[in-house]
């Protein structure tokens, strides 16, 4: 019996140490947030993906590669820059303009007269520059830790755009029993509750081209906003085409009904 007392506390303790440790790193399910392109009929904010560029631009892309973006999505349908004047986006004159302020290694074969290889101006077919040339100067600038793509973030993550939201908006000063390491971060919307990214996003750090105020939680918006564009600029497409498809299924319904009535009118059942 006395054993059998000593087990049971031993597994009781075991228990609580655990329950314990769960807790300090427990992560936050994401905020309920309402976004213009949720639902069936759920459109892209035009003015939000725009903002929410500048917001790449300026504060992420100085860590976060978009590798599967180019500069002439940025006037696809939906985009940032789409205008109707201009349906071929290479053609689009704002995105050749952003392109044209990279360049380019034209081809790494080809050298000058100083043995530098020739460098061009960034086409619209260009795909947006890496903030670093491999892996290891990346991780050697974080603190050894690898910033993610964006291209497809929404959609890799759990939660999708309310993940990302929660996220940005989610730095909190550190609980008093909890042990971060040295350059790490407390957010309790992040696996673990500690991230190595510093908190981007502060009042004021960008200037809206349209007046809008940045505050942190209209950057955080408009950037999700963005990236969820990103990672499925067809969405307003196939919506559409799916709404055409239940109308027309309706329409065929009815039809098929009405003649069912027709054909069987006169039989007696």
């Amino acid at each position: 019996m006395k054993m059998t007392r000593i087990f049971a506390a031993a597994i009781a303790a075991l228990g609580f140490a655990g329950t314990t440790l769960a807790a300090e790193g427990e992560q936050y399910p994401p905020k309920e947030h309402h976004w213009h392109q949720d639902g069936p009929f759920g459109t892209y904010d035009r003015q939000a993906v725009q903002r929410g560029y500048q917001v790449y631009q300026e504060v992420c892309a100085s860590c976060h590669s978009m590798d599967l973006m180019r500069f002439r999505n940025l006037a696809q349908r939906g985009g940032p820059f789409e205008e109707e004047a201009f349906p071929n986006p290479n053609d689009n004159p704002i995105v050749m303009q952003i392109a044209a302020s990279y360049t380019r290694v034209w081809d790494r074969d080809e050298i000058n007269d100083d043995g530098d290889p020739v460098e061009r101006a960034g086409l619209p077919s260009d795909p947006f520059p890496a903030p670093f040339p491999n892996v290891q100067m990346a991780r050697a600038s974080n603190g050894g830790a690898y910033p993610p793509d964006l291209s497809l973030i929404v959609k890799a993550r759990t939660g999708g755009e309310n993940y990302i939201y929660s996220l940005l908006t989610g730095y909190y000063d550190a609980p008093e029993d909890s042990h971060l390491a040295p350059g790490m971060y407390y957010n309790p919307y992040f696996a673990g509750g500690a991230i190595a990214m510093a908190p981007p996003l502060a009042e004021g750090i960008i200037e809206y081209a349209d007046g809008t105020e940045a505050t942190v939680e209209q950057m955080a918006e408009d950037v999700t906003t963005f990236l969820s564009w990103a990672g499925d600029p067809h969405m307003e497409t196939r919506k559409q085409m799916g709404v055409m498809v239940l109308l027309f299924l309706l329409i065929f319904a009815i039809l098929v009904y009405l003649a069912y009535r027709q054909v069987w009118a006169n039989v007696k059942h």
